[in-house]
């Protein structure tokens, strides 16, 4: 179950720390495996094969039957690898160029290296520094940097000369880092906008962030409008300038975490002439084995006629971590054979979409309906579903969605929740911005096109499609 969970991107990783910690267990290379076998086979067949538990016995060190262990017929992985041809670039040993990159941190310890501080103020603007988040977001209280300073570092500080260094360190590039909250934020940039000119929309703007930022969250152009006797067009224009503000100083700067980043497909999907076809992402089939080495040392214990308790002893250590790697083995094919088991089943219940890409085509689907199509547990479908990616033509999705409940048309006919969110998607993207689509009119015209559907409804998928109320889509 551990090993199903652990996504395409992580795998090698996971093999690796195995590969560590079982010096029994390697990764082989095809070229003369099978010719190797052939030979073992001949040399060290053996009939009768009995698995002994041994409990340290000196009866149970006499019968020690290793035959089962220095033969290679465990060991056969060449049918099980499935490589996929069509992407044959992956298991290509290449040198890929490395971006060198500044990180966020780095480029705001470059800043402060320019300020001319003193030893103490250096430290404490570094560990101010090291408590901004990766957003730009200074997001620890004052208090708790002096406090952090005081029991760490063994520095005392006052709130008062952590603010005036925060100050400074809030006037570093990227404009807006450093501060406390998205209001906090978008005014240190508009500040730096009113030193560069002083246009009229830019100090309308200014005012508008300084005095009436719970309004302008909310939309409520009109009282901002009465409050401070502006015209349309002047609020049109200082909401430009509002709109252009960076509300992530910290988020397009920098490295950030590539696993995170990068989404590697644990399965692809093609359409050849109308017929799909499933394959499994060759990184999911590594090529492992157990270690010739270990193998040798039994063969060596078995041709001996000496045989002492010590090397009897050192003999069930290797049968134990021979074991272990026969059960990783095992269980990687355990994992390679349900992943296919069960995107194969989605693929095959899903086919118009994969044919088409064509959300509305998406049918009802639930963990339940897997589970019974492949036999295996909902909880096992489930940890597929949420862990896993699948390349199409069409783009790399998640195979979590393609699971949606079911809804009822006005014929009786069942379709799929997702069918009905991309309607109403659609539906409020072809709104008029200036007088968007409530969530009753939105209702309307879902029944419009024959969907039994309630006004709650309407507004729960409208919330898991992140899309705000109708008095936040406004636009002037």
């Amino acid at each position: 179950m551990k090993l199903l969970q652990v996504p395409t991107a992580n795998l090698e990783e996971r093999i690796k720390e195995e590969m560590e910690e079982n010096p029994a267990l390697e990764q082989g290379n095809e070229e003369g495996e099978d010719l190797h076998n052939e030979e073992i086979k001949d040399e060290f067949d053996s009939s009768e094969e009995e698995d002994f538990e041994l409990d340290g016995s000196e009866d149970e060190y006499d019968n020690l039957d290793l035959s089962e262990y220095v033969s290679d017929s465990d060991d056969d992985i060449a049918d099980y690898r499935m490589r996929d041809d069509n992407y044959p670039d992956a298991e290509e040993k290449k040198s890929n160029p490395v971006r060198l990159e500044t990180s966020f941190y780095e480029l705001l310890l470059q800043q402060l290296g320019m300020l001319k501080l003193e030893a103490k103020q250096q430290v404490i603007a570094e560990q101010i520094v090291g408590s901004i988040d990766d957003d730009g977001y200074l997001r620890r209280e004052t208090s708790a940097i002096v406090n952090d300073l005081a029991f760490r570092q063994n520095i005392e500080t006052t709130d008062q000369e952590v603010e005036e260094l925060i100050r400074l360190i809030q006037q570093f590039e990227p404009a807006g880092i450093g501060a406390r909250d998205l209001q906090e934020c978008l005014l240190i940039q508009i500040k730096f906008k009113l030193k560069q000119s002083d246009a009229e929309d830019i100090r309308i703007a200014h005012t508008i962030l300084d005095r009436y930022f719970e309004e302008f969250t909310k939309k409520h152009y009109e009282k901002i409008q009465r409050s401070m006797g502006i015209s349309d067009d002047q609020l049109k224009e200082a909401m430009q300038q509002i709109l252009r503000l960076n509300p992530k100083p910290g988020g397009n700067m920098g490295e950030v975490n590539k696993a995170e980043t990068y989404i590697v497909p644990d399965f692809f999907i093609t359409n050849n002439a109308g017929v799909l076809e499933l394959t499994l992402n060759s990184r999911n089939a590594p090529d492992l084995r157990i270690s010739e080495g270990y193998r040798d040392m039994l063969r060596d214990y078995e041709r001996g006629s000496k045989k002492d308790k010590r090397q009897k002893e050192a003999v069930l250590f290797i049968k134990q971590k021979i074991d272990s790697a026969k059960w990783f083995i095992d269980a990687i094919k355990q994992r390679q054979n349900t992943l296919l088991h069960t995107m194969n089943a989605i693929m095959n219940h899903q086919r118009n979409f994969f044919l088409t890409g064509d959300e509305t085509e998406l049918r009802p689907m639930i963990l339940k309906d897997i589970a019974e199509k492949t036999g295996l547990d909902i909880s096992t479908v489930s940890r597929v579903a949420n862990s896993k990616f699948v390349q199409t033509e069409f783009g790399t999705y998640r195979l979590k969605f393609f699971f949606s409940e079911s809804l009822s048309t006005e014929s009786g006919e069942e379709v799929s929740t997702r069918e009905v969110k991309k309607i109403l998607s659609d539906l409020i993207e072809a709104e008029e911005k200036k007088k968007p689509l409530s969530d009753e009119l939105l209702t309307e015209l879902l029944q419009q096109k024959g969907y039994n559907i309630a006004r709650r409804t309407v507004a729960k998928y409208r919330e898991q499609l992140n899309i705000p109320v109708a008095r936040l889509r406004k636009q002037l």
